[in-house]
């Protein structure tokens, strides 16, 4: 009796096996399918994207017949020759022609007139205050510290790194 139930047993896992090999060869199989319909779909939708772009261009394209047509029959539109394309601004500044008896004048951007020499600079002046103000630069500049060293102070009051260390640096090359 033992026999048998040992040989029923080996049997019993032997078919356990087969069972187990048939499940992953047919899932293997499955996914392999699987595989084979998402690239198709993959193509399906590549080919219906071509398929519209070339109706898009075919469209266009028939159009642009259309509308050389209209250009040709209706307006009289012709395509640019090479003579007609400019080399520069002075060519086609050429091209401009004095202005008429009855035309318009141009048109002009408004200014406010300042009174006195209009080549003058007026000085800033606060708005808080409505008192003149003096930059820095400015009196730098105009001292004749040169705008070099004006620059380098202003550059050296913006940094907040080693802002001490640039000034002493400046004040000791301009004592020299």
């Amino acid at each position: 009796m033992t026999a048998g139930s040992r040989l029923r047993q080996i049997g019993w896992a032997a078919a356990l096996l087969a069972c187990l090999c048939l499940f992953l060869g047919l899932s293997f199989r499955v996914h392999a399918v699987k595989s084979e319909v998402q690239l198709a779909e993959r193509q399906i939708i590549a080919l219906k994207r071509e398929t519209m772009m070339l109706e898009t261009e075919f469209e266009t394209r028939a159009s642009q017949r259309q509308l050389a047509d209209w250009n040709a029959v209706e307006f009289g539109y012709q395509a640019p020759r090479a003579d007609q394309f400019l080399e520069n601004e002075r060519q086609l500044a050429s091209l401009g022609s004095p202005r008429g008896p009855g035309a318009p004048s141009p048109i002009r951007v408004a200014r406010a007139e300042t009174p006195g020499d209009a080549k003058e600079q007026q000085p800033m002046v606060s708005p808080l205050t409505g008192k003149p103000v003096e930059l820095a630069i400015a009196r730098e500049v105009q001292e004749g510290n040169g705008f070099a060293d004006a620059f380098g102070e202003l550059l050296s009051e913006a940094s907040p790194v080693r802002s001490a260390q640039a000034r002493t640096m400046l004040h000791a090359e301009v004592s020299e």
